[in-house]
């Protein structure tokens, strides 16, 4: 015997002020009443994906307005703009998972998708166990809900670009090219549950880049910077692109007069904030709860071991105000959390999913996230970050008689199964005699993730999170993240030079 989903209703009396409420009306207004579609409907669907045995069901909608500009030799040479909407079917019986999608967001094609879904559910009667009625999900009010798209007029978008390329070009006369970009985003979600959960976000994103090149002698290096986060375009006052157009002069200058990296077994200190990438990818993709299930994560089955230095405290928090990582709710209706991974040195938990979570009987972490409704969710990070220690980072850099101070990141590679890693830093110094000597060019760091976190031997005072420029590749989905970390001292990490 199959019980009926209930009605996905909310209470219109409840307080207004509600950010739950509020997000989930703009996502009515948005997502199911331009198509005709209503709660009773929404219901239909999820009591036809149980006409066989299933645990669990959801629908995904989503609407995402999108734009960016681009700025070279001085002039605006691009400008897009996008619509995107549509629904993900989802249904979930054991381990396997049947999902089904369409940009079409109607009746037909939700119960279209409905009945594909349901290919993966086990056969037989019995009763399954579902919501008598619906409720609205908690969830955070970490940032606002206006659209930064049609919150700044494009003239005055590219007015800020442009002043970007005045600014970045007046710093020094060395500069001879600058290269901007200016995006922006507002996306709608609502997530509707078989076990009575509905949700909806409204997530606004921006991001401001920097590129300048600097030439001296015929030799020519690149600079780079930048940031944004979950608001309107109004983030980017004087002040902070300022702040940007000054990193990436600095680090186009610097590497001017930068020498060939030394090569070999050293001492490695790490500079504060983005840096923090390195710990993403060498630690934090190995504590997501799917590669730790399935026993491919090098961290798999070592909860309550020492996996770090005394010291290390690893957190994934999901709820810092205005992060580029943070949600309101993740994309399974959750409300996201403050996770302790790591604490002084012992593994304390994973990031979870709510697949993840009930196949290895954990806690639901708020980590489900997924690129667009054209994809299935999975456990991800959202803002990962190591905390503060007590150390000085002038000391930190003092108490290094030979080795490199890496003071940001390019790109990088990591092996998930063993923790290997290969990252090339794009600002990086020769330290010797406890002093910064001059700038190397070419340095890459070689080694692995857990063994690095073991030979963390001093912890900055210093703990700063990135601009706010982090994208997150997994499985082919991207989703913008945050990382952060103090200045760390790390030993024996193999340098790949150039010298």
């Amino acid at each position: 015997m199959l019980c009926a989903v209930g009605s996905l209703s909310y209470d219109p009396a409840m307080n207004p002020s509600n950010p739950p409420l509020q997000h989930l009306a703009v996502a009515r207004s948005l997502l199911l009443e331009p198509y005709g579609l209503d709660e009773s409907k929404l219901q239909q669907v999820l009591s036809e994906i149980f006409q066989h045995r299933v645990d669990h069901a959801d629908l995904y909608f989503q609407f995402t307005r999108s734009e960016g500009w681009s700025l070279e030799e001085g002039i605006v040479k691009s400008g897009s703009f996008s619509i995107d909407r549509g629904v993900g079917v989802r249904a979930v019986s054991g381990d396997k998972t049947a999902f089904a999608y369409s940009d079409d967001i109607s009746m037909a094609a939700l119960q279209s998708a409905a009945a594909a879904t349901r290919t993966i559910a086990r056969r037989g009667s019995g009763r399954v166990k579902v919501a008598a009625s619906m409720k609205s999900a908690s969830g955070h009010a970490l940032y606002g809900r206006d659209d930064p798209i049609i919150g700044m007029e494009a003239a005055a978008k590219v007015a800020l670009l442009e002043r970007v390329e005045k600014m970045a070009r007046a710093r020094d006369p060395r500069i001879v090219q600058v290269m901007a970009g200016l995006a922006g985003e507002y996306d709608v979600v609502m997530v509707a549950r078989a076990d009575g959960l509905i949700a909806a976000d409204v997530r606004p994103l921006v991001r401001l880049s920097v590129t300048v090149i600097a030439e001296q002698s015929g030799r020519r290096e690149q600079g780079h910077s930048g940031g944004g986060g979950r608001s309107g375009f109004d983030f980017f006052d004087d002040a902070t692109i300022a702040r940007y157009v000054d990193e990436a002069v600095k680090a186009a200058l610097t590497n001017l007069e930068a020498r060939p990296a030394p090569a070999g077994t050293m001492t490695v200190v790490l500079g504060p904030g983005w840096p923090g990438v390195l710990l993403h990818e060498a630690v934090g993709h190995g504590l997501e709860g799917d590669f730790n299930r399935k026993g491919s994560s090098v961290f798999s089955g070592r909860i309550g071991e020492r996996v770090a230095a005394p010291g290390v405290t690893v957190i994934d928090d999901g709820t810092i105000s205005g992060r580029r990582g943070s949600l309101n709710i993740d994309d399974e209706g959750n409300p996201t959390r403050r996770n302790v991974l790591i604490e002084d040195g012992i593994l304390r938990g994973y990031m979870q999913d709510m697949l993840n979570a009930r196949l290895s009987r954990s806690v639901i972490t708020g980590n489900g996230r997924r690129e667009s409704f054209a994809h299935l969710p999975m456990p991800r990070m959202t803002n990962t970050f190591m905390l503060s220690g007590t150390r000085d980072p002038a000391e930190i850099i003092a108490s290094v008689d030979r080795g490199i101070y890496a003071a940001n990141f390019g790109g990088g590679q990591v092996d998930i199964t063993n923790g290997k890693f290969v990252f090339s830093a794009s600002e990086a110094w020769w330290v010797e005699k406890g002093k910064l000597q001059y700038p190397v060019k070419g340095a890459t760091l070689i080694g692995n993730g857990p063994e690095a976190l073991k030979q963390i031997t001093l912890i900055g005072n210093d703990m700063r999170l990135d601009s706010g420029v982090g994208v997150c590749g997994k499985d082919g989905q991207s989703v913008p993240v945050g990382v952060g970390q103090p200045t760390l001292r790390i030993e024996g990490l193999t340098v790949g030079g150039t010298g």
